[in-house]
C-alpha cells in the first residue's frame, strides 16, 4: 500500500528527462503550426500592403464591398477617390482595396 523509500528514489531520478521529451511534442506542434497557418497569413498581409501602397491614379480596383471602380486621386491620408460612373465618385479607405485589377503604366520621365 505503501511506496517504500528505494521505490521513491527512483521515480524521482527519471523525471528530468521525461519532462524534457513531453515538451517535444509542443514544440513540434507549434513549429508546425508557424509554417502551415503564420507565415502564409504574414507572407499574404505583406503582399496586400505593398499592393494598397502601390495603388496610383487611372488604376482599376476592387473594393472588399465589391465596388468596382477607377481610382480618380489617392490622398496622403489612407484614402483614395475611386470613380464608380461618370461623374459619381466615392471616398474609399486604401485598406479596403482588396485587388487591383489593371494597373497604369508610370508615367515617363
Amino acid at each position: 500500500m505503501f511506496a517504500t523509500p528505494a521505490y521513491a528514489q527512483a521515480a524521482g531520478a527519471g523525471g528530468a528527462e521525461s519532462a524534457l521529451t513531453s515538451f517535444v511534442p509542443l514544440i513540434l506542434i507549434f513549429g508546425i503550426m508557424y509554417f502551415l497557418l503564420i507565415r502564409p497569413q504574414q507572407k499574404k498581409a505583406k503582399d496586400h500592403r505593398a499592393m494598397v501602397e502601390a495603388v496610383r491614379r487611372g488604376d482599376e480596383v476592387v473594393t472588399s464591398g465589391g465596388i468596382l471602380g477607377k481610382v480618380s486621386k489617392v490622398k496622403d491620408n489612407g484614402e483614395v477617390e475611386v470613380e464608380i460612373a461618370d461623374g459619381v465618385k466615392v471616398r474609399v479607405l486604401k485598406s479596403t482595396i482588396s485587388q487591383v485589377i489593371s494597373k497604369t503604366e508610370p508615367a515617363a520621365s
